[in-house]
């Protein structure tokens, strides 16, 4: 009897144990959501360094921009997870533009260096950069419009304003990362107005 009466007092001890040890090891609902507003906030600094990180270099994606203050909106209101992951898509794309703003610098550094063979364009009527980039006897693609804004700065104040009877140069073998941001201006530039040159065109052109 006192060897039972010895089994039923220790069976009742290890039951004991083992919930105290149980709820130690629990996280508590409150520190779980510390947890997580925490790397929510780890995730949005990360994103927002690796963002400033791409404008230093001029390779910024205006996207990521967009995703991180929508991860900080989220932060801020309690949506934790949410944040988290924004924060973390934004990161990520700053950070392939980076990437891919490196490999278009060694991909450039690997091309022997010539002198550009340039053409020239003279301007019609009803004429504009958008159209003069898209025709075939010049780019054949639209976006490479800020190419030709750039190539002829003293000739062009507004890029949104040109005139009959001016003669541009046409630079006929631009460089991948003249063209990339060339066409990463013209797909980023913002809105613009006739007669107005825009920040972002000034920008583009200080490059």
């Amino acid at each position: 009897m006192k060897i039972m009466s010895m089994l039923k007092h220790f069976g009742i001890f290890a039951f004991v144990l083992s919930v105290a040890i149980g709820c130690a090891s629990t996280p508590e609902p409150e520190e779980a959501a510390d947890d997580s507003e925490r790397v929510a906030a780890e995730a949005i600094a990360a994103a927002q360094t690796a963002i400033e990180e791409a404008a230093a270099l001029g390779a910024e994606w205006r996207d990521a921009q967009g995703i991180l203050d929508q991860a900080k909106a989220a932060y801020e209101s309690g949506d934790y997870d949410s944040a988290t992951e924004l924060a973390n898509q934004a990161e990520n794309m700053a950070r392939q533009a980076i990437a891919d703003l490196n490999a278009s610098q060694q991909a450039d550094e690997s091309v022997v260096d010539s002198t550009p063979s340039y053409s020239t364009y003279e301007v019609s009527a009803g004429d504009n950069l958008w159209d003069i980039a898209g025709s075939s006897a010049t780019y054949g693609d639209p976006y490479q419009w800020p190419l030709i804004y750039k190539a002829n700065r003293s000739k062009i104040n507004d890029a949104d304003l040109i005139y009959p009877g001016q003669v541009f140069d046409i630079d006929n073998s631009p460089s991948s990362s003249d063209i990339d941001a060339a066409i990463n201006h013209a797909k980023t530039r913002g809105a613009w107005s006739v007669g107005t040159v825009e920040s972002s065109d000034e920008s583009y052109l200080s490059q």
